[in-house]
């Protein structure tokens, strides 16, 4: 999202340069008038600019909360598979020492 947020953003400012200089071309108005709307356009493009960014600032934040909540998920999960898994090695050892012990006894007879 955020390459195809800065594509759109090259090719804003790409397209404003590009209009506002053939409009200074080709502007039939006096000078002053020019730069009030030239003023005027750059205004605009900035709060635009504005928007677009908090709106990506705020999705950003966003994802970066969703991506820590599964990562605080994921790790919960593998603590309780490591402690169930911890518990089954712990049965086997203990069977397996109960069997060596009566192994021995037998042998000590």
């Amino acid at each position: 999202m955020s390459n195809n947020a800065g594509n759109t953003l090259i090719a804003l400012i790409g397209g404003i340069a590009i209009g506002a200089g053939i409009g200074i071309l080709f502007a039939p108005e006096k000078g002053e008038k020019t730069r009030g709307k030239l003023k005027d356009g750059y205004k605009e493009t900035k709060k635009d600019l504005k928007v677009k960014y908090e709106g990506l600032t705020s999705e950003m934040k966003q994802k970066l909360s969703t991506a820590k909540v599964d990562l605080e998920e994921t790790y919960g999960e593998i603590l309780s598979d490591m402690s169930h898994k911890t518990e089954d090695v712990i049965s086997f050892l203990e069977i397996k020492l109960a069997e060596l012990k009566e192994q021995n006894a037998r042998l000590q007879k």
